[in-house]
């Protein structure tokens, strides 16, 4: 593989166009095939999932024809791409505390919700027994197996951060790095086509909004402006770590927790956490993404053409 070896009218150009075919590919069964509706929401996003699958190998395929990969064996493109199975536990322990840190003031805000529980039932005159621990226990499990059961559960903690983190990361981010652009470009410019897919919930808003266009575009600029900065964050872990593993757990993670909390009208407890946490992630940001921690030398690091040795 070679420095510079495609233009960046190339790259960006085939990124615009995966982006575009990541939407486009979503809506083909009822927009291009005149598919019937699916009679059931289940079927609806069974049909969406397997979408989302052809979109990611397509775009796959895509970007092994365009990069100039001189060996087309599965383990090197394997590597081109972040697939790894080296450094598994760095890749999932390390993005997801440091992506905790973001969450410092929605944690405590449980914290304190469990709180005022135990007191509830504490001034009821309840006690601690066996069998409400035992009860807590089988409603967890109950809401684990009902989760799991949850085909919204799978799009949001499955499916959608796996197709996105491959199109979005694993085959936009080696395009943009092999057509010359520096590492912070990229990162830049990786979350503007993230977003651009995004757009194709502008009509669902719209109709859930009561058809209010200002309404719509707040909700869509809130969108767009947290997949932005969810995008760097993303772009950034990949092309720190080389592993595509790093920016699919803190995805799933945040698909989890949903925005963070800045603020709590009943503590000021949540603000400070808030804080102490952002302060603690920008401070933990470079460390806890060191290339040495996700591969054996970062001189011979597996990333994209040894792009992970930037500082």
């Amino acid at each position: 593989m070679e420095e510079e070896a495609i233009s960046k009218s190339v790259a960006v150009t085939a990124c615009t166009a995966m982006a575009l075919l990541y939407v486009a590919i979503l809506h083909a069964p009822t927009v291009i095939l005149r598919l019937p509706p699916p009679p059931s929401f289940n079927s609806f996003m069974i049909r969406r999932f397997i979408c989302a699958a052809i979109s990611s190998v397509l775009s796959l395929l895509i970007c092994t024809l365009i990069l100039p990969i001189r060996s087309k064996e599965a383990s090197i493109l394997f590597d081109v791409y972040g697939i790894r199975v080296d450094h598994i536990w760095q890749a999932v322990v390390f993005p997801v505390s440091l992506t905790c840190l973001m969450y410092a003031g929605s944690m405590v805000l449980k914290a304190l919700l469990l709180v005022d529980k135990w007191r509830e039932r504490v001034s009821r005159g309840e006690e601690l027994s066996y069998e409400y621990i035992q009860g807590s226990l089988q409603g967890f499990i109950d809401s684990i197996i009902s989760v799991a059961s949850n085909v919204s559960a799978w799009r949001n903690y499955v499916v959608a951060p796996l197709t996105e983190e491959l199109v979005f990361r694993a085959c936009m981010i080696p395009l943009l790095l092999c057509g010359g652009f520096k590492p912070y470009t990229a990162i830049r410019l990786c979350p503007i086509f993230f977003s651009l897919a995004h757009l194709n919930h502008l009509m669902e808003f719209y109709s859930k909004q009561n058809f209010s266009l200002i309404k719509t575009f707040m909700v869509v600029g809130l969108q767009l402006g947290y997949t932005v900065i969810f995008g760097s964050y993303a772009s950034f872990l990949y092309i720190r770590t080389g592993h595509l593993l790093a920016p699919l757990v803190a995805h799933i993670f945040c698909n989890f927790m949903g925005l963070p909390k800045l603020f709590s009208r009943r503590n000021g407890m949540v603000s400070v956490a808030f804080v102490a946490g952002m302060g603690g992630f920008l401070w933990l940001l470079f460390p806890m993404t060191h290339p040495d921690l996700y591969n054996d030398r970062s001189d011979s690091c597996k990333c994209w053409h040894g792009y992970c040795s930037w500082s």
